[in-house]
């Protein structure tokens, strides 16, 4: 731990936690489900899933492999993908009356959000806003526990299965928010790759470049003893900086990244390609859930807020709709080229994990190799070209830094310091990169 990056600084935090679920990873683990179940001693089960995966096969695996083990379940289908606070108050209330012992999610990372979120209001009640920081919440820490949750992802980037984080959609705000406890960890993760097979080429790239930021944002990020030592190591939140622990994640998660992305997009029958991209998701998973995203998630809500009239293929929901990977990627390039002064090395060692050329390459020059080896990607698998490719203009930048700078804790585990100028010089950067 004598790296330069994480010298000691007054004030800063002394040490970092890490913060993990029970995990399985492997083809045929979804079919343990039952096993996992009584293990635990569970009775009743919640089994919480998307409504497009309802009829089909995974739930019907996970519903045989429940009743096989004699455990008795109900499922419960109304969220969105995105979830919001009135779905995650229906789920919540749908909790409560069902009398269950454990809660199992089966789906993308809104699936695994939304039961995070209702079983924080399903235990301790009020609203999403009152766990939210001011001033848009009232800054309530989560007070205790929840029911115990085994996550199933069926989406190869959120990593949600691995964060104690809940991205949620205010209403009032037509935006995004993150609830953070340690107390919302899943306490077990089934990882199983077979989910992914049949996913269209568009939601493999969309969440092969969720996968690809979070490491990247963590790996990237303000060190952990850049941030505010805490006393009390109850109130330690894993949004913490990088540290050790995510960094190992976070390099393997980025190596897999540059590998196996393009591969997973353009062939769904290249199997080994999309089981290493969902080891790289639960890998960026783990390094987002013990040092935090940072500036391409904070401004990815400006996106998913502003949206006007646009939907993507592969996605089965209405207009508007910019999925998560895409809303994050279209800035990125811009964001790094951005940040890249402020750590020139953590630059160019990401930019090496990815595959970049880096021949010749000096700290002087770390921005542009990262972007230019994200843009390379980007093109390969068919992205937007930046913020113009999903419907934004020079004529949005003021209102997009305005809505992003709302995300303060995001914003403030950057490694470079920004204000709103800054953010609007990003976004316009990030208008288009070829």
């Amino acid at each position: 731990m004598g790296c330069q990056y994480y010298a000691p600084a007054d004030g800063g935090a002394q040490n970092f936690s890490v913060f993990m679920p029970r995990l399985t990873f492997g083809r045929g683990s979804l079919a343990e489900l039952g096993i996992r179940c009584s293990e635990l001693a569970f009775k009743r089960i919640a089994l919480i899933t998307d409504p497009a995966l309802l009829d089909g096969p995974l739930v019907a695996l996970a519903r045989e492999s429940l009743s096989s083990a004699g455990i008795d379940y109900a499922v419960h289908s109304e969220i969105r993908i995105e979830p919001c606070d009135d779905t995650i108050q229906a789920s919540a209330r749908f909790l409560q009356a069902g009398k269950f012992d454990a809660v199992v999610s089966l789906g993308g990372g809104s699936v695994i959000d939304s039961a995070k979120g209702a079983l924080l209001l399903a235990a301790h009640g009020g609203t999403v806003r009152d766990y939210l920081a001011p001033p848009i919440g009232q800054g309530i820490s989560v007070p205790g526990p929840v029911l115990p949750h085994i996550a199933c992802p069926t989406t190869a980037g959120t990593g949600s299965e691995c964060t104690p984080i809940s991205v949620i959609r205010i209403n009032e705000f037509e935006t995004k928010f993150v609830v953070c406890s340690n107390y919302l960890m899943p306490t077990v993760a089934i990882v199983d790759p077979q989910c992914c097979d049949s996913l269209p080429e568009r939601v493999v790239a969309s969440s092969g470049f969720d996968l690809l930021s979070h490491a990247l944002e963590c790996f990237t990020a303000r060190a952990y003893t850049r941030h505010s030592h805490v006393d009390n190591p109850a109130a330690r939140l894993p949004i913490q900086g990088a540290n050790p622990f995510s960094d190992m994640a976070a390099r393997e998660a980025l190596d897999i990244a540059g590998k196996y992305l393009v591969r997973g997009v353009r062939d769904s029958s290249d199997t080994s390609a999309r089981d290493k991209l969902m080891w790289g998701a639960t890998l960026a998973g783990m390094a987002f859930g013990n040092a935090g995203t940072h500036l391409p998630h904070a401004l990815s809500y400006g996106v998913t807020h502003l949206m006007r009239d646009i939907t993507t293929e592969g996605y089965p929901v209405p207009s508007p709709f910019v999925p998560h990977g895409i809303s994050v990627i279209v800035t990125s390039p811009a964001v790094f080229r951005y940040t890249a002064e402020a750590a020139p090395a953590r630059h160019l060692s990401a930019a090496a994990a990815l595959g970049a050329d880096q021949k010749g390459a000096t700290p002087d020059d770390a921005g542009e190799v990262l972007a230019g080896r994200m843009i390379e990607l980007m093109k390969d698998t068919g992205m937007p070209n930046g913020l113009g490719g999903v419907g934004f203009s020079e004529q949005h930048v003021s209102a997009l830094a305005a809505s992003a700078e709302r995300q303060k804790r995001a914003i403030s585990n950057a490694p470079r310091d920004s204000n709103r100028v800054d953010l609007e010089n990003v976004y316009r950067a990030g208008l288009s990169y070829w």
